[in-house]
């Protein structure tokens, strides 16, 4: 994470070099604001970042705050067809069971959710689960954002019974038996 926000400061100072120096005139500064950034971008994946820094030079004439950074990523995020973070964890949680049946807005939401392990989401509380969740939705999301198809659940058909039921005339017979057996 570290690494994406150096590398997306690099790229701002690449494209916006006067703007870049004229409002972070000191290393110690830059220092402060990658910090705050840091902390305000901890949400998202790093691919997402990059792309929204990337997003955000194409869009854009000026150097973009912080707040704007934010925007690209969620716009990130959306294009891929990807709720937040949070979104996408408030989404594995209440999902009912069978989780292979639910509505899923993302494979990667289910995908995160059942590496996280379904048991664990729903019995422990947010403070346990939520960095857990986040770290597989990030890892998922990354997938996602290089480019790679994710598959959601995979619905399995049951087979129909092989067997043919037994006639009313066998019925009664087994069920006789069944109680000459039992002693009834």
């Amino acid at each position: 994470m570290i690494e994406a926000i150096n590398q997306v400061f690099a790229l701002f100072r690449l494209n916006y070099h006067n703007q870049y120096y004229a409002a972070w005139s000191d290393a110690e500064q830059v220092s402060q604001v990658k910090r705050l950034w840091l902390e305000a971008l901890d949400a998202y994946p790093t691919a997402v970042i990059l792309r929204a820094a990337q997003h955000a030079i194409e869009h854009s004439d000026y150097l973009p705050t912080l707040n704007r950074m934010i925007e690209a990523c969620r716009h990130c995020l959306s294009d891929l067809g990807l709720p937040s973070p949070h979104d996408a964890y408030r989404q594995a949680c209440l999902a009912p069971s069978p989780k292979t049946d639910a509505p899923w807005q993302h494979p990667a939401v289910y995908l995160a959710g059942r590496d996280s392990d379904w048991f664990f989401l729903a019995n422990e509380p947010e403070s346990k689960t939520w960095p857990v969740y986040r770290e597989h939705y990030e890892r998922w999301v990354s997938r996602a954002a290089r480019g790679e198809v994710l598959e959601g659940p995979e619905r399995v058909a049951l087979a129909a019974p092989a067997e043919q039921e037994p006639s009313s005339e066998e019925q009664v017979t087994h069920l006789a038996r069944l109680r000459k057996e039992i002693g009834l």
